[in-house]
């Protein structure tokens, strides 16, 4: 059992390459956006355009240039220092609420 000064004392924590694997699974998470944007634009143009399939492909691409915004910001971070700082509560929520807007929209497109 340690001591509280031993605690305090403790070494900085060496992240090794979480900051790099981390940054690689945002490239991979908005590589995946990115699919998901064409597919609803395709799945617009090819079936027709109806007023409801072009709002949800035009809404898929807007969320999809959101979550882009954010995985960019959140990339440049971990790339510019060997310790970034946590990500911001408020850009985690966006990334997930427009990963999940994003769902919402192709599954409306499909159905």
């Amino acid at each position: 059992m340690s001591t509280p000064a031993a605690r305090r004392q403790a070494p900085d924590r060496d992240p090794g390459l979480q900051p790099e694997r981390t940054r690689l699974a945002w490239r991979r998470t908005t590589l995946s956006g990115t699919v998901v944007a064409v597919l609803a634009v395709k799945t617009v143009l090819h079936g027709g355009a109806s007023a409801a399939g072009v709002v949800a492909g035009a809404l898929c691409c807007v969320l999809w240039l959101g979550f882009l915004s954010v995985a960019h910001r959140r990339i440049r971070t971990l790339a510019a220092t060997p310790s970034p700082a946590s990500f911001a509560p408020r850009h985690a929520a966006a990334a997930v609420l427009c990963t999940v807007a994003m769902a919402a929209c192709g599954a409306a497109l499909v159905l």
